[in-house]
């Protein structure tokens, strides 16, 4: 069975820290670039970064530029999302996808799910004090 599982999730302060995982399980992750999104209440799916195969180069939204970092390590079969000074409006579901195909770019950072195959079911990440 092909799976994405996220974790890491969870109440943070802001300015705080958390680190996202995605990790694979039916299929080797390394032959995907992977996509993170965020889903907040009320609001449109945003993808907020995206990593290529080989992992040189990641991709982010400009919202979160700076703040998050994306790695992957192939010999775990995971993905990483390391995310610093969070603010509220971070708040949100976090989901990991894989795409065979290239990461889609566009404008301000927009992050396209096009392509992406298979989604996780999330991990949500709260920021409040």
């Amino acid at each position: 069975q092909l799976q994405l599982v996220e974790s890491g999730g969870g109440l943070v302060q802001p300015g705080g820290s958390l680190r996202l995982s995605c990790t694979a399980s039916g299929f080797t992750l390394g032959n995907y670039a992977i996509g993170w999104f965020r889903q907040a209440p009320g609001k449109e799916r945003e993808g907020v970064s995206c990593i290529t195969t080989s992992g040189g180069k990641a991709r982010y939204l400009d919202s979160v530029k700076g703040r998050f970092t994306g790695s992957r390590d192939n010999a775990k079969n995971t993905v990483y999302l390391q995310m610093s000074s969070l603010k509220p409006e971070d708040t949100a579901l976090y989901y990991c996808a894989a795409s065979h195909g290239p990461c889609v770019v566009g404008d301000g950072g927009y992050i396209a799910s096009y392509g992406m195959e298979y989604w996780g079911k999330g991990t949500l990440v709260t920021v409040s004090s």
